[in-house]
């Protein structure tokens, strides 16, 4: 667990408090009225930078709400084979259908770091459980290096510091490059290229290193698949959440996000 977190650690070893979920709630239903009241109160140069804040947050939620429109588009109807009849000569061919906008809500999604996951909360891990002290050199108390106990991914352009630098050891034995990704619409399972580590929700930390845990999202190369967009472009790379514990299974199984 990272530094200066106590009230989680509190919460891990002695529980919460039996009215903390009303606290909460009744915290999150006083907060617009407590926003506009320091927001009325505010002056000057103080002002100006909570307007300007507030002016991005509105924004940001006018523009999710239009990504989740749903939207009126015409589609052709499918012409029927051989003569077609006096009577249906003045008719429109069009049936109206509704579609939600797929490709621009990925994108908002991509962009906003946010997805919908099959596993939405992960058990958290302590900073004991994800590295081992290495100790080198003759300054024994000095014990600042670390070597990661989970599974990780390195680019193949990847080179290690020289080990008086190296503050972060990643084994090679736990290094994977290859995930077995599951596509949850055609039901079958294929093993894929790894192409980077997008989120590791324990922490940034993890993220930079690299670091698979159970809920982690990767970016999976799915070229050979031949998944194609809305528009006919071709996918050359996808989003995928680890459902499985790596460490434990010696293999990353993850699932297609679409």
């Amino acid at each position: 667990m990272p530094q200066n977190e106590y009230v989680e650690l509190h919460q891990k070893r002695f529980g919460k408090a039996f009215d903390h979920d009303e606290r909460q709630r009744k915290k999150l239903a006083r907060a617009p009225h407590e926003l506009s009241k320091k927001c009325r109160k505010t002056r000057k140069l103080k002002a100006k930078i909570l307007n300007r804040k507030r002016f991005v947050e509105k924004i940001e939620i006018k523009k999710k709400i239009r990504a989740h429109e749903v939207k009126d588009v015409e589609e052709a109807a499918p012409k029927p084979e051989g003569a077609l009849p006096t009577y249906l000569y003045d008719r429109e061919n069009v049936n109206r259908t509704k579609v939600l906008t797929n490709m621009l809500k990925q994108k908002k999604k991509e962009k906003a770091g946010k997805w919908e996951v099959p596993i939405p909360k992960v058990k958290a891990m302590s900073e004991a459980e994800m590295f081992r002290i290495q100790a080198s050199g003759k300054r024994k108390r000095k014990m600042w290096k670390r070597v990661l106990n989970k599974v990780c991914y390195v680019g193949d352009d990847f080179t290690r510091k020289p080990p008086k630098y190296e503050r972060y050891i990643r084994p090679t034995a736990l290094r994977m490059k290859k995930a077995n990704v599951t596509h949850p619409e055609l039901k079958a399972t294929f093993q894929l290229d790894i192409v980077s580590v997008k989120k590791n929700p324990q922490s940034p930390l993890y993220t930079s290193l690299g670091a698979i845990t159970k809920g982690t999202i990767i970016e999976v190369d799915v070229s050979d698949l031949g998944l194609v967009t809305q528009t006919g472009k071709v996918v050359w790379a996808k989003y995928a959440q680890v459902t499985n514990n790596p460490e434990l299974d010696g293999c990353i199984n993850a699932l297609l996000l679409t």
